[in-house]
């Protein structure tokens, strides 16, 4: 067999090419802005803060007692006992109990906001089983009272995410729970975007009973895989388009559907599937069909039957955020057991979380996490709160792909903190204080701290 050098294969297959191209100077190449509503969110205060004498809980598994945390420039710069350090402002937390910030993965504040109205309905395109192009932060009305609720309640990182009517229901927005005009203004700077998809009932229920497909689970299955054969041979395409424009030839762009860029951001791992998903054999054929396209199924959302396959989401770097108790409401989230979060949370490399799905709930996720906590230790499990506080915090920030930048108090890590008025496990537990990037956000003591939305301005 004759042997070209590489050189010489190269020119042959650019000539080749070469015969296929518009002849011409070279046309600009088509790129595409995979950022254009980018983060306007800027942190507001750079004085460093002194928390001392406080029962810290790192979100890494340790507690520490009669403990010091010390924020400069927004960061995390130490957590130890008896610091010798000096700070512009000190706050003595004697008795009182410091978290990470309290993440929520899993809401629909601002898409579904408060007053529920028929106007403020903007979190479920169901106009088509793959609505993948629609972004739900476009449906972000940054004035929902809501917000300023859950910042009450510890929060101060939250995923919003559109329904789950369709197979692909469009991409999700993390955002900082920060008071702000803009939904940009709220943005978690170069945070991953994410796609929420959905299994079961669901889709095949809005489309099934208007005669359209999916009108099964199997229906739900085949769905995924044609939408998934189209994505591949959208980056395909556009993959060969950027190799021959960067080989100097004169290739015509492919057409450009922003369905597609989605799902492709999903196949190059720049996109994070979120999928509403409770049954444990659905859970494995996600995980089967992103293996069979390349992708991370990414982070299962209610999971209901996690604990059946709680080995299988571990080995395969899936999170699972879950409910405590919400259960029997339809077919699908009726095997439930209380421990769910518990046995997940038990098998080695495992993540799990909670989540709340609700504008109320998320105001008290800390209770939420100590429900599991205390209902599992009843079943013979032994949970600290240094172990619960992770499935609200460094679990959470992990299954949204932040977990380098919160989600504990870490050196280095956004000063994203609560200052708890007692252990924050405890059902009379309230947040005091309220950092994000080590500027106070929120205060109980302090009406200058206790942000009040446009709408509810001289509402009676």
């Amino acid at each position: 067999m004759q042997k070209f050098a590489p050189s010489v294969l190269v020119l042959a297959l650019g000539a080749a090419l070469a015969g296929c191209q518009d002849q011409g100077p070279q046309k600009d190449h088509v790129k595409i802005n995979k950022n254009p509503y980018p983060s306007t969110y800027a942190v507001s205060d750079s004085s460093s803060t002194l928390i001392t004498n406080a029962t810290v809980l790192t979100g890494t598994g340790e507690r520490l007692d009669a403990a010091d945390v010390y924020i400069v420039d927004g960061k995390i710069s130490q957590v130890g006992k008896d610091l010798n350090v000096s700070a512009d402002n000190t706050v003595d937390a004697q008795g009182k109990w410091v978290t990470p910030g309290i993440i929520d993965v899993h809401s629909h504040l601002g898409a579904y906001p408060s007053p529920s109205v028929e106007s403020h309905q903007d979190g479920n395109e169901m106009t088509s089983p793959n609505t993948a192009e629609v972004w739900v932060e476009h449906s972000v009305w940054p004035q929902d009272p809501g917000f300023n609720r859950a910042r009450e309640g510890g929060i101060t990182t939250l995923q919003i995410l559109p329904g789950s009517a369709n197979l692909f229901g469009g991409r999700g927005v993390t955002l900082k729970n920060v008071p702000a005009h803009t939904m940009q203004g709220m943005k978690f700077p170069d945070a991953p975007y994410g796609l929420k998809m959905a299994c079961g009932e669901n889709p095949k229920r809005v489309y099934g009973s208007n005669k359209i497909a999916p009108q099964t689970r199997m229906g739900n299955m085949a769905g995924y895989r044609q939408a998934w054969i189209e994505a591949t041979e959208y980056k395909l395409a556009w993959e060969q388009y950027d190799a021959a424009h960067a080989a100097g030839l004169n290739p015509d762009a492919p057409k450009r559907d922003i369905k597609y860029d989605t799902l492709r951001g999903v196949l190059d791992g720049e996109v994070m599937i979120h999928n509403h998903c409770y049954k444990a054999e659905e859970m494995a054929m996600m995980i089967d069909l992103g293996k069979e396209f390349n992708y991370h199924a990414g982070t299962f959302h209610h999971g209901i039957e996690a604990y059946k396959v709680a080995d299988l989401l571990a080995d395969n770097g899936n999170c699972a955020a879950l409910w405590p108790d919400w259960w029997g409401f339809k077919m699908e989230a009726y095997d439930m057991v209380q421990e769910n979060v518990a046995i997940v949370d038990a098998v080695k490399n495992s993540c799990a979380v909670v989540h709340s799905d609700s504008d109320t709930t998320i105001q008290r996720l800390n209770h939420e996490a100590s429900k599991v906590m205390h209902t599992a230790n009843r079943k013979g499990f032994d949970l600290k709160e240094q172990d619960a506080i992770k499935w609200i915090t460094y679990n959470a920030a992990k299954s949204l792909g932040v977990e380098k930048e919160t989600g504990s108090l870490s050196q280095g890590k956004q000063a994203d903190v609560v200052i708890w008025d007692k252990n924050p496990f405890s059902v009379y537990a309230k947040a005091e204080t309220v950092y994000v990037d080590g500027a106070k956000v929120y205060d109980r003591h302090d009406d200058k701290y206790q942000a009040v939305s446009d709408f509810m301005l001289g509402q009676r």
